[in-house]
């Protein structure tokens, strides 16, 4: 006889197995609710310790306020009650003599009311301590007496003798609207000040109550964003400043030795085109001082007269602030644009430390490896990151990319590790362009006599993968050898979206900002307008075509043009399809179900949206998306009830990283049985 704790087992390893044949998803994802993935990360804009227990840290970060960590970085947790949603933390300062106390200065904007927050918990809890209104870039707490501090806004420096209780304006000498960046007191002398502006130094010798300018030697009119003072011989003071010129910005680090009177340039190493973002001193050495830069870390063991880099194993370079220990020197901490990294042997080696931190990085591509769906690519403000168990872990894949480039993905449908990536470094970037990859990211290559331009547009040929199409502000690029090399198509047309036939890939469709949609029956050589139905002036940011009836295609507009339209005979008609949007949603993507294509998905600024009747009807999708604007979608094509969506706020570009929601299909289900096995 068959014992019935036999059959139990053989019930639960049968569940076990069915249960693990399906593709890998994170256990914490629920059936219709959205789940963040990662990356873990997040820009991280400003890092203290707390210097009576170093074991102690806080980051301020893009977008998701404020994080703290107890055990050396080793894991973060969120500090934010009390904070407003989403705040973006430019400066934090701690109380250096009760470190449970700690200021934090909040950005002004479309999602935050700005100023300066106070905690008195060590970040349990946090009030709104003054300056609403204000983008808040430096704070500064007077070492001798602490309930006096400083914080620095657009409009000049403000003063605090009550703990932030109430603050007065202290701008005399200073120039109108003077954007203040940074802010240093001198420890032994705390009314002596400096304050790095939009344009230049300026000091105060009692207090703030009255600013003289201390520029002799510096760059006219440069923005000064660090400032540090040696704490051995106070007379010594570093500035970082970057000036954007000709296309390039082009930071420094400028040295006085008699408290800015003159500053000289101390760059011997550093490389030129370069932003300068932070400065620290070693507390114990003061000869060694780190510059964080937008290419990594730079130390300097001579007090500035010669520079190395010190990046061994800092995945993401662009630096946006740093962190000493202040009794083991040797220990230093780095926030980048895409999470924290620790060194232990004074910047020799870096490791990664994000346990617990946000997936606060604009997500602006996301790529699917058509036979290995568990295999993912993101495109992101951090770089190019990538999934091997569909977003349960993420590793940076940039080599050869340039630093801190955001990126357009599409892989080669039949050779999934060949991958191109559409790179964009920054306006007048000189390595913006086309990038490919033969080992699933592993390493990429500029690709030869390509665009070096902004590239708005990337798309490959389904059934001829050697040919791509690559669109800058002026013309369409094509090449028909997988990027080895590039003519231009011959018309003069700006593209924001391509969408190719999937059975005619010589048929191509075009989104322009402000033109409407093009057509080219010829590969590219000739574009025709298809805007019958079409309101004038539409900004087509994206286009999708149905796969199984290619003449059958849909346009996503921005939020004064109808939103989302549909052709049925290869764009040569239009009618609105959008019953069910917001009034004024701007569309920035649709994605399309491989297996049943009446089922789309928009990716909108308020939200994503799912049509199941061929978008006659559109209903919101986002529970559990804490971030509603969703710029870019991905399906599964092997399960289309997994969607992915990658969001980023366009106001800055920050954004809360990869959501995944599995839609249970009936087809997927597993029933048991209910079996009596009898007391």
């Amino acid at each position: 006889m068959f014992h019935r704790n036999a059959l139990k087992k053989v019930i639960l390893i049968t569940l076990l197995v069915l249960l693990s044949a399906s593709p890998a998803v994170k256990v914490s994802a629920g059936f219709y609710v959205w789940t963040s993935i990662g990356p873990e990360g997040g820009s991280i804009s400003a890092l203290v310790i707390d210097p009576k227990t170093p074991t102690t840290l806080y980051a301020g970060t893009w977008g998701s306020g404020v994080y703290k960590s107890t055990n050396g970085g080793g894991s973060w947790k969120a500090v934010n009650s009390g904070l407003p949603a989403d705040s973006t933390v430019y400066p934090l300062a701690i109380d250096p003599v009760t470190p449970a106390i700690l200021y934090a200065g909040i950005q002004y904007g479309q999602y935050t009311a700005g100023g300066v927050y106070k905690s008195t918990d060590g970040g349990v809890s946090w009030s709104a301590t003054g300056l609403p209104g204000s983008d808040v870039h430096a704070l500064a707490i007077d070492p001798k007496t602490t309930t006096t501090l400083y914080a620095g806004v657009e409009g000049g420096v403000f003063k605090s003798t009550d703990g932030g209780e109430s603050w007065q304006v202290v701008n005399t000498g200073l120039p109108f609207y003077p954007g203040v960046l940074a802010l240093a007191i001198d420890p032994a002398t705390p009314t002596i000040l400096y304050a790095g502006i939009g344009s230049g130094m300026y000091k105060s010798t009692n207090g703030g109550a009255n600013w003289f300018a201390i520029n002799n030697g510096l760059p006219a009119d440069a923005p000064v964003y660090a400032l540090a003072i040696n704490p051995a011989h106070l007379a010594t003071l570093y500035a970082g400043i970057t000036v954007y010129s000709n296309g390039e910005y082009l930071g420094s680090v400028y040295k006085s030795t008699n408290s800015g009177g003159r500053w000289v340039p101390v760059n011997s190493g550093l490389p030129t085109n370069l932003t300068v973002s932070t400065l620290a001193i070693n507390p114990v050495n003061p000869d060694i001082l780190y510059v964080g830069t937008s290419v990594g870390v730079f130390k300097s063991t001579n007090t500035g007269g010669s520079w190395s880099p010190v990046n061994a194993g800092l995945i993401i370079t662009k630096v946006l602030s740093l962190a000493i220990h202040p009794q083991t020197p040797a220990t230093l901490y780095v926030g980048t644009n895409g999470g924290i990294s620790i060194s232990t042997d004074s910047g020799s080696s870096w490791s990664s430390t994000h346990t617990g931190l946000p997936a606060d990085t604009g997500v602006f591509s996301l790529a699917i490896d058509q036979a290995m769906p568990s295999s993912l690519y993101a495109g992101t403000t951090s770089g190019v990151f990538k999934s091997m168990d569909g977003g349960g872990n993420w590793i940076p894949t940039n080599a050869g990319l340039p630093a801190n480039a955001s990126a357009t993905l599409v892989i080669d449908p039949q050779t999934p590790a060949t991958l191109y990536a559409a790179v964009y470094c920054g306006d007048g970037c000189i390595s913006n362009g086309v990038y490919k990859s033969t080992d699933s990211g592993g390493s990429w290559e500029a690709a030869s006599n390509g665009p070096q331009a902004q590239i708005w547009a990337l798309a490959i040929d389904p059934l001829t993968p050697a040919t791509l199409y690559a669109s800058t502000m002026y013309e369409v690029f094509k090449s028909t050898d997988g990027g080895g090399s590039w003519s231009t198509t011959g018309s003069s047309i700006w593209a924001i979206s391509l969408a190719i036939d999937p059975l005619i890939p010589t048929t191509l469709y075009a989104g322009t900002p402000g033109g409407g949609v093009s057509k080219s029956t010829d590969g590219g050589g000739s574009w025709s307008p298809v805007n019958n139905g079409l309101p004038g002036g539409a900004i087509i940011e994206t286009l999708v075509i149905d796969p199984q009836t290619p003449a059958t295609l849909y346009a996503g507009t921005d939020s004064l043009h109808g939103s989302i339209v549909k052709s049925t005979d290869g764009g040569d008609n239009w009618l609105a399809a959008n019953s069910g949007l917001p009034a004024t949603t701007y569309v920035y993507v649709l994605a399309i179900d491989p297996s049943t294509p009446a089922t789309l998905y928009a990716g909108t600024g308020t939200g994503v949206y799912k049509s199941t009747d061929s978008g006659a009807t559109w209903s919101a999708f986002n529970t559990g998306l804490n971030n509603l604007s969703a710029s870019v979608l991905a399906i599964d094509p092997k399960m289309p009830a997994r969607l992915y969506a990658g969001t980023s706020r366009q106001d800055n570009g920050a954004g809360t990283g990869v959501f995944t929601i599995l839609q249970m299909e009936v087809s997927s289900q597993i029933y048991l049985p209910v079996i009596q096995l009898g007391q």
